[in-house]
């Protein structure tokens, strides 16, 4: 199958492409890494008036890191920051590892995954877990939207039509934290149908000084643990804490059932992976990887 007709935009600048999304307002998409949006076109489940290719914007490219955080731009591809964050930020590396597969982390897009806002993804709940931003420019100036105020339910975000995501923050997790991160599918590369990640720093005297707790593929959003996160600020880190945490934080979910899997099921994999990943993040605590 074949797209229906759009006018095609070929943006050189990023305020080439905010002015053409101004103009189509609704009726356009946005052309970056094509990870979704092209399946999506192929088989006429979205169906855009114009798409805005911002492949040519030579200021959306790179990345840079200033005072433990993390900028990424709208053109890097996932399979660029997976590389960098092998030394540098070890949760991102090994979550994008279970992103697809090479071929498609080669063109795809971060902040493309971040917006896309597939609440099976992996992307948008790291960017819960590492309290990231998305930085989204209008014809007139820009706003950040923080990852808590951005998801809003499957596939949708609070970004309006004629603005453009620019960029993402990352806050890289303190000196000293551990993390984990794990995920059930069915194949590698699939969807995940439940997913969990994890950061948890300890202060002097051994108690967690610093938690954070994610889900994706439970609900309509990627989802941040409050319960699971409060239950371990300022307590000792023990394994019977940490089960107990993932038990208050599986319990606050609310995942749905469907054809893969049921919501019982996932509620079951939710504490399963919480008490994994939360034991695999205060194994590394201190750690230098």
């Amino acid at each position: 199958m074949k797209p229906p007709p759009f006018e095609y935009v070929a943006a050189s600048s990023a305020a080439d492409a905010v002015e053409a999304l101004r103009r189509h307002g609704d009726d356009a998409k946005v052309l970056a890494g094509g990870q979704s949006l092209i399946p999506m076109l192929a088989l006429r489940l979205a169906r855009p008036a114009a798409l805005v290719d911002i492949n040519g914007c030579g200021d959306l490219e790179g990345m840079a890191e200033s005072r433990g955080v993390l900028t990424v731009n709208a053109l890097v591809r996932q399979r660029a920051l997976e590389r960098w964050a092998r030394e540098r930020a070890p949760l991102l590396a090994e979550a994008l590892r279970w992103v697809a597969h090479p071929p498609i982390r080669n063109r795809g897009t971060v902040v493309g995954s971040v917006v896309h806002a597939d609440p099976a993804s992996e992307l948008p709940a790291l960017l819960l877990c590492l309290d990231g931003e998305v930085v989204a420019r209008r014809r007139g100036g820009e706003r950040v939207i923080s990852a808590g105020q951005l998801y809003l339910a499957p596939l949708t975000t609070s970004l309006e039509s004629d603005e453009l995501a620019t960029a993402v923050h990352f806050t890289l997790p303190p000196a000293g934290a551990g993390w984990g991160f794990a995920e059930v599918t069915r194949r590698h590369g699939d969807f995940a149908l439940v997913g969990c990640a994890a950061v948890l720093a300890l202060d002097g005297g051994g108690a967690v000084s610093h938690a954070r707790l994610g889900f994706f593929g439970v609900g309509g959003t990627p989802v941040r643990s409050g319960p699971g996160e409060a239950a371990l600020l300022g307590e000792k880190a023990t394994a019977a804490r940490l089960g107990e945490a993932a038990k208050a934080a599986a319990a606050a979910l609310r995942p749905d059932g469907d054809l893969h899997a049921t919501a019982e099921y996932r509620s079951s994999v939710a504490a399963t992976l919480a008490e994994r990943v939360l034991t695999a993040a205060l194994e590394r605590c201190g750690k230098t990887e």
